[in-house]
């Protein structure tokens, strides 16, 4: 990292363990984005005894170029009671990995967003099992698409009828769609 780690502990003994794990997972934020500006982490424990819900609260806060910040809050109250600090410091270091790759991704231009190039469809054919299906382009034509193409691990969520942006490629057997993306607001349709 380009500025050093920041770590302030509120109400929670500080131990080589906790360092331990902090310096850990942020090393591996680092192999996902080798450009991160800043990394300031506060554990506290805001109420020593609450009567549900883990009294531990994480917040982990980065900056990434070009004026990016991502930040991940665990709240006091919202997991299980007996949820360690560990296990609370774990988990929101993982949902950081998985916001930094997605940004990362986006300024790589590997999630290609200009909906101008992306051609809308539902899906008309789908085989589970299989691991593929086929969607329906607005003119009609029907295109094969992987599991593998859908973005954001979501094929699991397509139905027949769920609707689709994607871009179209040639495949070895003929044409099929990448980077497969539902469509959130169906209004985007007629878009």
């Amino acid at each position: 990292m380009q500025i050093p780690l920041e770590i302030s502990y509120r109400d929670i003994n500080k131990t080589e363990k906790l360092e331990s794990l902090i310096k850990e997972k942020t090393n591996k934020l680092e192999k996902v984005c080798d450009h991160i500006t800043s990394c300031h982490i506060a554990i506290e424990r805001p109420q020593k005894y609450l009567n549900y819900g883990s009294s531990f609260r994480v917040r982990i806060d980065l900056r990434i170029p070009p004026g990016h910040e991502v930040v991940i809050k665990r709240e006091p109250g919202n997991r299980n009671k007996n949820d360690s600090l560990y296990s609370i410091v774990r988990d929101s270091f993982e949902a950081a990995r998985r916001k930094v790759q997605e940004l990362c991704e986006i300024q790589r231009k590997e999630t290609k967003t200009h909906p101008a190039q992306h051609t809308i469809a539902i899906v008309s054919k789908l085989y589970p099992e299989e691991g593929y299906g086929f969607i329906k382009t607005v003119n009609g034509r029907e295109i094969y698409f992987h599991k593998n193409s859908v973005l954001h691990d979501e094929f699991k969520k397509l139905k027949t009828g769920t609707g689709v942006r994607f871009f179209e490629e040639q495949g070895i057997k003929g044409p099929q769609a990448s980077t497969v993306q539902i469509v959130k607001n169906p209004s985007t349709l007629n878009n």
